[in-house]
């Protein structure tokens, strides 16, 4: 779990006409499974999207790419103008990752997690410390801050994985199914905490089976059926869940 050097302000920070990441013409097999096929998908500065889809239909692939941990067997991804995975050191910096794997030492507690975690994003001293303190009160882990993770329920040891995505302040959130296990106070809580991430100018791509989330939150959504985007719109267009559930059967058959 090395974390690369940062990367160069002006790739990722600086206002752009250009989608900050650019999928074009991904196909991703495994073995002779076609996973991803012919995938095109822009996503724009300071955009939040849902990626909708069936189980198996690739998101959580496509989300591993764009996270620079495979490579596609064809097409190109670029995060910032940087080339996956071949200058993924440029961009992980950059990333705050929420995936199905924790990634979490349970033998550490809860704040150490966090302070191992800073240091690799090169977080020192009284800042660390705030940042740290700051989100363990956030997801609601204060007062088991000093508990070690193997005693937290799977949905406490996902929202400390949330505090470690968003603890160097990442300019892109890539999320899989970040309300895994969360209770309705903790998945309110994430609700908060993404709208406050995207009111910064956070780019978030999110992958999510939750609908009505999907309706309500972001600012596009878009279906992924049979390894390609099937279906996009912005939220403008969404007049309500019902309606995005619709569409979402349809494209999915």
């Amino acid at each position: 779990m090395a974390i690369a050097t940062p990367l160069r302000a002006e790739s990722i920070t600086k206002p752009s006409s250009a989608p900050l990441i650019a999928i074009e013409g991904v196909t991703k097999t495994f073995d002779v499974l076609p996973v991803l096929r012919n995938l095109t998908l822009h996503v724009g500065r300071g955009d939040f999207l849902a990626l909708l889809g069936a189980n198996g239909s690739g998101k959580s692939t496509l989300l591993r790419l764009v996270a620079g941990l495979g490579q596609a067997d064809r097409g190109t991804i670029r995060v910032g103008g940087w080339q996956l995975p071949r200058e993924a050191a440029r961009v992980r910096a950059q990333l705050g990752l929420v995936s199905h794997k924790l990634l979490l030492y349970e033998n550490l507690t809860a704040r150490e997690n966090l302070r191992f975690f800073s240091r690799l994003y090169n977080l020192h001293g009284k800042r660390a410390e705030q940042r740290i303190e700051t989100l363990l009160e956030r997801v609601g882990l204060a007062s088991r801050a000093d508990d070690a993770v193997r005693t937290f329920s799977r949905g406490m040891a996902q929202r400390l994985s949330i505090a470690r995505a968003l603890l160097h302040e990442p300019a892109i959130l890539l999320l899989d199914e970040p309300y895994t296990g969360l209770d309705q106070a903790a998945a309110a809580m994430l609700d908060a905490l993404l709208s406050e991430a995207h009111a910064e100018g956070r780019t978030i791509v999110m992958v999510t089976h939750e609908i009505e989330r999907a309706a309500r939150l972001p600012t596009h959504v878009a279906i992924l059926a049979r390894g390609a985007i099937a279906f996009t719109c912005a939220r403008a267009e969404i007049p309500d869940a019902a309606w995005l559930a619709a569409r979402y059967a349809e494209v999915t058959g």
